[in-house]
């Protein structure tokens, strides 16, 4: 055998009791193939798919620069205390209304000061999530979709 024992495979034709066997060589198949995906409109879908993903992808990287500059503010004690943040959550103020400020209500103060950087990191993850949430019906998408890398 000098083409190394390799036979090209039957493909049945019909079955009608006897056995009759067609060889199809492969740019047939991939014809044939090719075909059964709507020509090459079933790979040209695929090309959208891909185009829409790294849109996708481009309008999630300048969402996430512009969450850097978005600034939210909480607040606790009626505005004695405020937090600044960015959209990340990243706190970038405190603001302290001096009047609050006596030795005795040391730990009132603390806990003001923590429940405003509370409030304004609670304040950062809802802007992003509403910034997504447009971001994705501007795709088309549910605005409650979670998007990857957010």
């Amino acid at each position: 055998m000098g083409d190394g024992g390799v036979k090209p495979h039957p493909t049945p034709v019909a079955d009608t009791g006897a056995r009759a066997y067609l060889t199809v060589s492969f740019e047939q198949w991939r014809e044939h193939m090719l075909k059964g995906l709507g020509g090459l409109g079933g790979l040209g879908d695929m090309g959208k798919m891909m185009k829409a993903a790294q849109e996708m992808q481009g309008k999630m990287a300048a969402l996430q620069d512009e969450l850097d500059t978005m600034m939210v503010e909480g607040e606790s004690g009626a505005g004695l205390v405020k937090a600044t943040a960015n959209a990340k959550g990243v706190l970038t103020g405190l603001t302290i209304d001096p009047s609050i400020f006596s030795a005795e209500d040391k730990e009132v103060v603390e806990d003001l000061i923590l429940a405003a950087i509370k409030d304004v990191q609670s304040r950062a993850q809802e802007k992003t999530r509403v910034e997504m949430g447009k971001l994705a019906e501007s795709m088309g998408l549910p605005a409650d979709m979670n998007l990857p890398g957010m």
